[in-house]
């Protein structure tokens, strides 16, 4: 197995290409590091253009982190009537399931609860939608041993996969599947780190002051330089802070909340499920095990007028509707006491002048500013790559000696790829597997090396202290809110970020590298 030296991130990395920008001239320079500008630097990377990425805080610090960690196959925008939407989830679903990212996508099943809150007709019509999205499962090429058919459920069965639903008047249930990521954090740093391996620039801390379709003034946010960098073609995929780079974009930015539970509050649940939202056919809050001892529930879907925050905070509101929600199928309801955490993200949806955001199409756009910036909006996580492809083309098309340089990014596994079968026979922890695929047993190897073996960092936690290591090592990890907010998810729950935080603070003093970066 080779090591990770190519696609390695660190701040002896970032300082040494930070140094070397303003001589250059790059033929894309992306702003924004979440999944759809890491999925920009990749696929510009791999079609042998010079590419500098920046993010004016860390890889996935945005909407990305906040997302249901799911990768979903299109069902909603199928029954919305947005049939190519749903085509284009259904492919990218697939391509990560099945060739660049199989070790952090698993299929998951979902329970429809048949209850009194879902009339016979409605049941019906659900289950034709979705026959229809197994349709749509077979038409993109995904096979049928990655996502199983969906089918009716008795209540024993029902009740089986989720004990803690009430049993008086459930009538069954409707079984589905679906995509789920082991984190949506990590599938950015995949992407970033698959993207430096092709020779990309990933710089994080690093602010774009001012762009233009020639370059941007930069601002080291660690030492506070400025620098200018020159570019052939300048691509914005700042998500909800576009609009602040580029005049003229109007955002219309959504708040989506998902709530943290401990799993034992709902005790034995092993799939998620899909609860219907009272007076509405098409609206679900849905329920994910995450198999870490967490429990996600989410999401709203609320306008969020006013400025951007760096960081969305939920509020009591919305967290008191999906617990209403929630409780409305549980044989026993989730206190607001329960709630171990809570987590809100914005999506960046153009405004179209009219509807509620829930109504706002998910298509995404690619935009050319009057001076040559591209802004790439809208869309959704399960298709960042996509996304990322034609915004790539747009850049392209204004550098004649690319043309004919198609996008390779379908073909080209994320750091860390391998089919079921490579990554059951390797010799590392289950955790490390899902989360690191083939680089497991190099996290293995670096705990015996470090000499304190595969020890949580804190008690009770399924984290491994050996993941901080290693992400400030490979991962481009530089202060303890990037180890617990982004590398692992510890951060999710206050209680469990206090107790880990020595555990990254040592990582960091072990590699030399908290003194000059700021906390966050």
């Amino acid at each position: 197995m080779s090591g990770p030296e190519r696609s390695s991130l660190n701040a002896g990395r970032r300082a040494r290409e930070l140094e070397a920008l303003p001589g250059e001239v790059v033929d894309v320079l992306v702003v924004g590091l979440g999944a759809t500008g890491a999925g920009v630097a990749l696929d510009a990377a791999s079609r042998g253009l010079s590419v500098a990425a920046v993010d004016a805080h860390d890889l996935a610090f945005g909407t990305s982190r906040w997302s249901s960690k799911l990768i979903h196959g299109g069902l909603r925008y199928l029954a919305s009537g947005q049939v190519d939407v749903a085509y284009e989830s259904a492919v990218e679903r697939g391509i990560l399931m099945e060739r660049t990212a199989p070790h952090l996508v698993r299929a998951l099943p979902f329970v429809l609860p048949l209850t009194s809150l879902v009339s016979r007709r409605d049941a019906a019509i659900t289950r034709g939608g979705l026959a229809a999205g197994d349709v749509l499962r077979r038409a993109a090429g995904t096979r049928r041993g990655t996502l199983p058919r969906p089918r009716r459920l008795s209540t024993v069965e029902t009740l089986r996969l989720a004990p803690v639903l009430r049993p008086y008047g459930l009538r069954g249930g409707l079984l589905s599947w679906d995509g789920q990521l082991a984190d949506d954090a990590r599938l950015v740093t995949a992407i970033a780190r698959t993207a430096a391996a092709h020779g990309a620039r990933i710089l994080t801390r690093c602010r774009a002051l001012t762009v233009s379709g020639d370059g941007a003034l930069l601002r080291d946010e660690i030492t506070g330089r400025t620098l200018s960098v020159r570019a052939r073609s300048v691509i914005n995929a700042a998500g909800v802070w576009a609009g602040g780079l580029v005049d003229g974009l109007r955002l219309r930015p959504s708040r989506g909340t998902h709530l943290v539970l401990r799993a034992e509050s709902l005790r034995g649940l092993t799939a998620g499920v899909q609860v219907p939202v009272p007076g509405s056919r098409a609206r679900y809050v849905l329920v994910l095990p995450q198999g870490d001892g967490r429990v996600y529930v989410g999401l709203t879907d609320e306008a969020a007028d006013g400025p951007i925050p760096d960081v969305p905070e939920p509020t009591e509101a919305e967290i008191g509707f999906l617990l209403d929600v929630l409780d409305s199928v549980l044989d026993l309801p989730v206190h607001r006491d329960e709630v171990a955490g809570a987590y809100a993200g914005l999506r960046p949806l153009l405004d179209d002048g009219e509807g509620a955001t829930a109504d706002i199409s998910r298509r995404h756009q690619v935009l050319t500013s009057p001076d040559g910036v591209i802004t790439i909006l809208g869309g959704k996580l399960t298709t960042y790559r996509r996304m990322a492809e034609d915004a790539v083309d747009a850049a392209v098309r204004a550098l004649p000696e690319a043309a004919g340089r198609r996008s390779r990014t379908a073909r080209i596994p994320l750091v860390g790829a391998a089919p079921p079968r490579e990554l059951s026979a390797l010799d590392a922890p289950p955790r490390l597997v899902r989360r690191y695929g083939t680089e497991a047993p190099l996290l293995v190897a670096l705990a015996r090396d470090l000499g304190h073996g595969l020890e949580p960092v804190a008690p009770g936690s399924p984290v491994l202290g050996v993941e901080l290591d290693w992400a400030v090592r490979h991962e481009g990890a530089l202060d303890v809110a990037d180890l617990l907010d982004r590398r692992t998810r510890i951060g999710l729950v206050k209680a469990d970020r206090d107790a880990a935080a020595p555990a990254a603070e040592a990582a960091l003093r072990q590699e030399g590298q908290q003194t000059g970066v700021a906390q966050r």
